[in-house]
């Protein structure tokens, strides 16, 4: 498992993640975003070659997430669940900003 902030990247085999979904276009700037920062306007993005959708990340080549204020990490070829991480408030969750 990888976190940066508040996104957590999960490996999963490539039979668990669902068939048909819609990739997610690329930023303006070329990039898979995977979380904005609500606070900053900076983001949790994959630069290079790579798909997403429905919250499935494939890196046929292996990647780097990148974040202007955290530290790149670079993530092995393969197959991951990109989960956002939640807080509780009363009476309900809400995802926490970076």
């Amino acid at each position: 498992m990888y976190r940066q902030g508040d996104v957590l990247i999960v490996p999963v085999p490539e039979e668990s993640v669902p068939r048909g979904m819609k990739p997610q276009a690329r930023d303006a700037r070329g990039r898979l975003v995977l979380a904005y920062g609500e606070a900053t306007g900076h983001c949790h993005a994959i630069p290079g070659p790579g798909t997403l959708a429905g919250g499935f990340l494939h890196l046929p080549e292996g990647g780097r997430l990148v974040h202007e204020e955290h530290d790149a990490i670079s993530l092995p070829k393969g197959w991951y669940r990109v989960v956002r991480q939640r807080e509780y408030v009363p009476g309900s969750t809400r995802m926490v900003a970076d």
